[in-house]
């Protein structure tokens, strides 16, 4: 089990937390990330470029003027893609760009990214996150406190309203429920903050999309 120290919103040390090794302590497997982002970013393609072909445009079906003997080249209709306001050759159609890997490499690249930030110093875990108020400047007040760097993921339970309305207009700094916690937003920051139930609620998250995709 890995131990790490819980703190206050002072940064005083108030206990410490046993984490899975599985989970925090695993080995991290960088090439992971590359296949979760690529389909995190292909899922979230809007996918709706279009043109029209030949067949779509507006513009008369007649033949323009007769095969031979006007030592012209040959055409057949005003519609094609060479000429102006003619449909365009192989054009762009909406497509679904979204995929999904495997259950095994989603949750390795998210085992992988914990064990890093664990691994590197850049994990927080705080015995809650409590802020008397729905205030901006209150959470980058306790962020500086707890001495985390310039861009900071929080997780913790979407019931906690304060903190989720509170951080919403930081530009560096981004909340985030446990269960949505994904691979391309932990790497996009440089340090994660976790409340105590956040990291057992994703430990537990983790070992049980493990043990499915294990089967």
């Amino acid at each position: 089990m890995a131990k790490v120290d819980v703190f206050n919103l002072k940064r005083e040390k108030v206990g410490e937390i046993d984490l899975s090794d599985a989970v925090f302590g695993a080995e991290v497997r960088e090439h992971l990330f590359y296949e979760v982002v690529k389909a995190q970013l292909a899922s979230a393609r809007q996918g709706t470029a279009a043109a029209k072909n030949r067949s779509a445009v507006s513009g008369s079906t007649k033949k323009l003027y007769k095969q031979k003997g006007t030592g012209r080249a040959r055409h057949g209709s005003i519609r094609a893609p060479i000429y102006v306001g003619g449909g365009q050759a192989h054009p762009p159609r909406p497509r679904d760009w979204s995929y999904r890997p495997p259950q095994k490499v989603r949750v390795g690249a998210l085992t992988s990214a914990l064990s890093k930030f664990h691994k590197e110093g850049r994990l927080v875990v705080v015995e809650r996150f409590e802020l008397p108020e729905v205030k901006t400047k209150g959470v980058v007040s306790a962020l500086a406190t707890l001495k985390t760097q310039k861009k900071t993921l929080v997780v913790d339970s979407m019931d906690n309203e304060n903190l989720r309305l509170s951080i919403r207009n930081c530009k560096d700094h981004q909340f985030l429920p446990p269960e949505g916690l994904n691979v391309y937003d932990l790497l996009r920051h440089d340090t994660l903050v976790l409340s105590k139930d956040a990291a057992k609620k994703l430990e537990e998250r983790c070992l049980k999309s493990g043990k499915g995709a294990a089967q």
